[in-house]
C-alpha cells in the first residue's frame, strides 16, 4: 500500500534559487527550523523544505520514489536500509546527535506510574507503534526489563502484545513522537514515552517520569546522508551538499544542544 503524501512544513530561505527536498525524523522539526533559519543566512540561495514524520514512514517515501535530497533518520535502522539498496550518496553518511528515551505526564496528572518498570499502573499510554523509532526504543527496554520476552525485533512487537504484557493497559498508538506528545499534553493519554528532545518548550507543562538509561535502549543515534535523487541538477546536488555540512558544524551542534540533543559522540 503507498504510503501517505510528504507533509511539508514551512520552507526556509523561500527566496532562494535552489530548492531542496530534506526529510527529518518528527523529533527533529522544531530544531531544525531553528537551524535552517541561520543556515538560510549564509545560503540565502539555498529554499529549504522540510517533511517531517516518523522515519520509518520516511523511509518507505523514498523507497517509493519521492524526491529527497537530505534524510535525517532517528535511528540507523532506516539509514541502513537505504544504504543497502544504493540509495545514499557514498561518503555523505555521518552520525549527529544522540537522544534518549524519557516516560513523561503533565505535572497535574498524579498519576502512580514512576516509569517502564511500573507502565501497568497508568489508566492509559500514549506510544509510538513499532515502525516508528521511539515505539521500538520503547519495545526494546520494557524486552530488557523482561516485560516483553526477548525477541530478534523489538519493533515487531504490536501495541496489542504490549497492552497484553502491561495487563491490558489501554494504549493509544500514534504514528511518530509528535503525536505521542500531544496525546500527553492535552491529556489524552497518562503517561507517554517520547524523547528527552521532544520536552523543549513544554517544560511547565510536562513531567520527565524516568530518563529511561541507554542499557535498556541502547544508543539512539541520528545519522544524516545525502539521497540520490535522480531528479535533482548539480546545484541542488551541492546546496544538499552544503546543508549537510553546516549540520554537522560547530555551530549547528551548540543549536541541536540549546534544544536538549546530545552531540557528544
Amino acid at each position: 500500500m503507498a504510503s501517505e503524501e510528504p507533509k511539508e512544513t514551512e520552507a526556509i530561505g523561500s527566496i532562494g534559487e535552489t530548492e531542496i527536498q530534506v526529510f527529518i525524523a518528527a523529533s527533529l522539526n522544531t530544531v531544525m527550523q531553528k537551524i535552517a533559519e541561520e543556515f538560510s543566512k549564509v545560503h540565502p540561495e539555498i529554499k529549504i523544505v522540510f517533511n517531517a514524520d516518523s522515519s520509518g514512514k520516511l523511509l518507505t517515501q523514498i523507497e517509493e520514489g519521492y524526491a529527497c535530497d537530505v534524510f535525517f533518520s532517528a535511528a540507523q535502522k532506516q539509514m541502513n536500509a537505504l544504504e543497502e539498496d544504493g540509495l545514499l550518496i557514498e561518503g555523505t553518511r555521518a552520525n549527529v546527535l544522540n537522544n534518549q528515551l524519557v516516560v513523561v505526564t503533565r505535572k497535574d496528572s498524579r498519576t502512580a506510574v514512576t516509569g517502564l518498570a511500573d507502565l501497568d499502573k497508568a489508566e492509559s499510554i500514549a506510544m509510538a507503534d513499532g515502525s516508528v523509532p521511539a515505539g521500538k526504543y520503547t519495545r526494546q527496554a520494557l524486552m530488557n526489563l523482561g516485560i516483553l520476552e526477548q525477541s530478534e525485533d523489538a519493533a515487531a512487537y504490536t501495541t496489542e502484545e504490549v497492552s497484553e504484557a502491561l495487563g491490558g493497559v489501554e494504549i493509544s498508538e500514534q504514528s511518530n513522537v509528535s503525536k505521542v506528545l500531544t496525546a500527553i499534553v492535552e491529556a489524552s493519554c497518562e503517561v507517554g514515552t517520547t524523547y528527552y528532545s521532544d520536552i523543549y518548550g513544554y517544560e511547565e507543562e510536562l513531567q520527565i517520569l524516568e530518563v529511561v538509561p541507554y542499557d535498556l535502549t541502547g544508543n539512539i543515534i541520528y545519522p544524516i546522508a545525502q539521497v540520490v535523487n535522480t531528479e535533482a541538477d548539480e546545484a541542488e546536488v551541492q546546496a544538499a551538499a552544503e546543508f549537510v555540512e553546516y549540520v554537522l558544524s560547530d555551530e549547528a551542534a551548540a543549536i541541536l544542544q540549546s534544544y536538549y540533543f546530545d552531540t557528544d559522540l
